[in-house]
């Protein structure tokens, strides 16, 4: 079983029952400046990991014609990252705790550096894949210690506060991100979209020497919850992708997620400190933390894909047009970082969310329903409303589940976090594509009343935290 250093100072293991004291289950956090050189080294490698992806997908109509490669095989360079990210998450966070998370998050740097040259150095599509691969190991082994980080950089009356930077930080970055990618394909070649990511890689490799050392877990690594957990989450998402362009091998892959799930679930049920955080979904509070993110990135993920498709072909908007519709959603969710830190430490968690996820469900529901020749400004209006819930979801609710956990289990916490946002958005992706090949004409008004369902189903969530009383403790 799991051990773990000792420290003279070390106070037993809470007992976790729902309602928790953050002070409890948290660090005094890093001594200032030291801290704030630490924020820079996660807000750099949050920015890298951000970027990487909304300029990739921009990139993929280009990446397409001067590979010579057909739309549908050009997708794989987005969702080899995904799969990748997401199979590959709980596992590095595992091994981060017994190597530590200081020589993790430098080790994922590089690696991701790593795989941004063989992408810019590409001249074919296989070469390409096999450096988005990279890039997404790359980016699971910083992802799987970002939440670890984040609880032993900030005491936790101010977590929520790092969250809100962190939020901030990748709502600016998701709004610049096109608009850099455009620029940078209209005066070079696509490769270059891979380089820029590099002097930031740089940078957060410099800064990494301010990250707090945490004491490491002793026991050996578990290679067999590894390998099942590999096999279950990228069967599962590459499944999802595939079930309705190849129906037989996506059937087969879905069953070979779920027998191996079972396998994994059962075994992990077993061990103290599993590698798949069985004992975490344990808690309550962390539990329902953990489906309401994964419902809120599904639905935002859901509405994000479809919504181009509604904009240009059922109200007949120009692509630049679409483009500024789309930046109002960032905005907001940049917008409401801040005040939703502040709320989060007066009011519960599950109330705050609550409330922005009836914001956002509204605000999508409103949006289909305007009619086709509604002012511009009502349209944005609808986007901007959906981020303001979106951002007054996260923080609070990635506040719950960061402060939820034994401090011991932080690595595994901030892993399933990772993993929670990236499992929903993957999801709702595959909800997407079973949508549009459900109809052509219809599928855009599938896609979208289906994140409204997600979102809907949150609020519901949301509100049995609140009267089974499963929030951790305002401070």
């Amino acid at each position: 079983m799991p051990k773990i250093k000792a420290k003279p100072s070390s106070s037993p293991k809470p007992q976790h029952t729902g309602t928790e004291r953050p002070e409890a289950i948290g660090t005094k956090g890093l001594p200032k400046p030291q801290r704030y050189w630490a924020v820079i080294a996660i807000i750099l490698a949050i920015s890298v990991s951000v970027m990487d992806a909304s300029i990739a997908n921009l990139a993929l109509p280009t990446i397409s014609n001067d590979l010579g490669v057909p739309p549908h095989q050009s997708v794989w360079v987005v969702n080899a990252y995904l799969v990748t990210l997401i199979a590959t998450t709980l596992p590095m966070s595992a091994l981060g705790e017994r190597i530590g998370f200081v020589s993790m998050f430098r080790s994922g740097i590089s690696i991701f550096m790593f795989g941004s040259i063989i992408c810019a150095l590409s001249t074919n599509l296989p070469m390409l894949l096999t450096g988005r691969v990279i890039n997404g190991l790359g980016g699971a082994v910083m992802m799987s210690i970002f939440g670890a980080m984040m609880r032993h950089i900030y005491p936790p009356r101010e977590i929520a506060n790092g969250i809100s930077i962190n939020a901030m930080v990748v709502g600016t970055t998701a709004v610049l991100s096109p608009a850099l990618g455009a620029f940078i394909i209209s005066i070079a070649s696509w490769q270059w979209i891979f380089i820029i990511a590099i002097p930031l890689c740089i940078l957060s490799l410099f800064f990494s020497h301010a990250l707090p050392k945490v004491a490491r877990v002793t026991s050996p690594y578990d290679f067999k919850s590894a390998f099942l957990n590999i096999i279950t989450l990228g069967s599962f998402i590459t499944g999802c992708d595939l079930v309705v362009s190849n129906t037989p091998v996506g059937i087969a892959l879905l069953s070979l997620a779920l027998i191996c799930g079972i396998i994994l679930w059962r075994f992990s049920s077993r061990l103290e400190a599993p590698l798949f955080p069985v004992d975490l979904f344990r808690i309550p509070t962390f539990k329902y933390a953990v489906i309401v993110s994964a419902l809120c990135f599904g639905a935002a993920a859901s509405a994000m894909l479809s919504l181009p498709f509604f904009y240009e072909n059922t109200i007949g908007l120009a692509t630049s047009t679409v483009g500024m519709l789309f930046m109002a959603w960032p905005v907001g969710s940049t917008l409401m970082a801040r005040p939703a830190a502040y709320l989060s430490n007066k009011y519960p968690a599950s109330i705050l969310a609550a409330i922005g996820s009836t914001v956002m469900c509204c605000a999508l529901s409103i949006l289909i329903l305007l009619p086709n020749d509604a002012w511009l400004g009502l349209y944005a209006l609808c986007m901007f409303f959906c981020g303001v819930g979106f951002g007054f979801i996260q923080t609070p609710n990635n506040k719950t589940i960061l402060l939820s956990t034994p401090i011991h289990r932080s690595g595994a916490t901030g892993a399933t976090q990772s993993s929670a946002r990236v499992f929903g958005q993957s999801v709702g992706a595959a909800c997407v594509a079973i949508c549009f090949h459900l109809s052509v004409n219809h599928g855009v008004y599938y896609a979208i009343t289906t994140g409204i369902v997600a979102v809907a189903i949150s609020t519901l969530i949301n509100l049995v935290r609140f009267f089974r009383g499963k929030d951790i403790e305002i401070i």
